[in-house]
């Protein structure tokens, strides 16, 4: 067994792909639209499934946004080097919410980054 895709629900699904392939560098994989169910899904990754597990963003027509619960917690992505990730995303009109330096306890670099719809997005360092 293995994860496939995790979907996060978007507000506004061009500024969502756009985040995520132009900002973390991901690629649209394929989009379906379903007006009689009046929703349409886009996948984004850094490999297409099977090979790599995906992010499905799916905007559900007419709504405009959501709360993000506290039940979830955030999406982590394995970088070579956590500063200069963090600088990438900033220069590509990402927000930074906490920037590159060792988890509490440990040695491990990380940082967090937040998409438009409030989604964390944790950067770990795997140099």
């Amino acid at each position: 067994m293995k994860i496939l895709h995790t979907m996060l629900r978007v507000a506004d699904m061009q500024r969502a792909i756009d985040f995520y392939t132009k900002v973390l560098g991901m690629k649209l994989l394929r989009t379906t639209d379903r007006p009689e169910q009046g929703y349409t899904l886009a996948f984004v990754g850094y490999e297409e499934d099977p090979a790599g597990s995906v992010l499905e963003l799916t905007y559900n027509y007419g709504v405009a946004s959501y709360e993000i619960g506290t039940a979830f917690g955030h999406i982590a992505i394995a970088v070579p080097d956590a500063a200069a990730a963090c600088e990438k995303v900033r220069a590509a009109g990402g927000a930074v919410s906490r920037e590159a330096g060792p988890v509490k306890g440990g040695t491990t670099v990380i940082a967090f980054v937040v998409d438009p719809d409030g989604y964390k997005i944790e950067l770990i360092e795997q140099r």
